[in-house]
């Protein structure tokens, strides 16, 4: 029973370790290419923004979906019975 909690709470934190940084990256990529493709076209730049929000949320919610699963593991072990 604690090597399944021990190896639940080791697989909460790489999934936190690697969320966090899986959405850095992503985040870091998507701004600079918002940046560069403002300087390219400084006219585009408004609607290249709304895009930008956008997928950033949808970059977000894979992160918040791995903190809830989680979570899961954390609290509510459907591993220990």
């Amino acid at each position: 029973m604690e090597t399944i909690q021990a190896f639940s709470l080791l697989a909460a934190g790489i999934i936190f370790g690697l969320g966090g940084a899986g959405t850095a990256i992503g985040f870091g990529a998507l701004g600079g290419k918002l940046i560069e493709s403002s300087a390219r076209q400084p006219e585009l730049a408004p609607k290249l923004q709304t895009q930008f929000f956008l997928v950033a949320a949808f970059v977000d919610v894979i992160s918040i979906i791995g903190v809830g699963m989680a979570f899961v593991f954390i609290f509510a072990n459907p591993f220990t019975g």
